[in-house]
């Protein structure tokens, strides 16, 4: 990215929020409803809301949630579905299998989760947040495996290459776009994940608190949780971003020289 390129590129990314932030602002300012703050006293009570203490136990453990969730289905949706990706005779055993617990919303199965599991402690909430998760990445695997050029393949046994570096250098690297595509749709859903998995038995956590400040009537308190989750979501799709861009830099090379040939 150019220099030049960089307050432009910043505008346009803040732009819009900045617009809708000005709208909500003076659409609210002379509000007298109860559940409908103004903005302004939204924004005072932030620093009262979220000090050390919550940000320690409610905030930072449900991150460590998310995240540890995350890469159980990160990992074991890559593995599964390198390997059903690459046997024919495995993806049509599974493939029916497979249809059917995509299609089950995995909010529904938080109870039974709980059931087996506890409701209280970490175990029913990465279950919950690592299954939800699993399915977009397992499936985009299976796709990108699957569609790898066969000439791919033979030139890597033609090289006689080894099975571990073939599927390191070759159909992972080859398959790596899908992947990445699963991925980003697993993260939106694991931070939802996240906070519904908090709404069954817990009394810390970044969704047990927002739901606490509602039954206690703490409306400005429970607007700020909400404006928390979003601004977690953004920094966790930049992160994203510059964790693709690094990861994907070939590709993006490759496309560029594809267009210019």
């Amino acid at each position: 990215m150019k220099a030049r390129e960089l307050p432009r590129r910043v505008a346009l990314a803040a732009g819009l929020p900045a617009v809708l932030v000005a709208v909500w602002w003076l659409a609210s300012a002379d509000s007298t409803s109860f559940f409908w703050p103004p903005l302004a006293t939204i924004v005072r009570a932030f620093p009262q809301t979220w000090t050390l203490d919550p940000i320690l136990h409610d905030v930072l453990p449900s991150l460590a949630r998310l995240g540890v969730g995350y890469l159980i289905a990160v990992v074991a949706g890559v593995a599964a579905g390198t390997a059903i990706g690459s046997s024919r005779t495995l993806r049509a055993l599974c493939e029916p299998t497979l249809e059917f617990f995509r299609a089950i919303p995995p909010p529904v199965l938080i109870p039974v989760i709980a059931l087996f599991a506890g409701y209280t402690g970490w175990t029913a909430k990465l279950v919950t947040i690592a299954l939800g998760c699993l399915w977009p990445i397992l499936l985009n695997t299976v796709e990108g495996v699957r569609s790898v050029d066969e000439v791919l393949r033979d030139t890597a046994r033609s090289y006689r290459l080894g099975r571990l570096t073939t599927l390191q250098h070759v159909i992972l690297r080859a398959a790596s776009p899908r992947i990445i595509t699963g991925a980003r749709q697993s993260l939106s859903i694991g931070v939802i994940l996240m906070v519904i998995s908090e709404l069954f038995g817990a009394n810390r956590g970044l969704g047990a608190a927002i739901v606490q400040f509602q039954r206690g009537f703490a409306i400005p308190q429970m607007w700020t949780g909400i404006i928390l989750l979003g601004l977690i979501g953004v920094a966790l799709s930049a992160l994203f971003r510059l964790v693709e861009h690094r990861t994907l830099a070939w590709y993006r090379g490759l496309r560029q020289a594809e267009r210019e040939g």
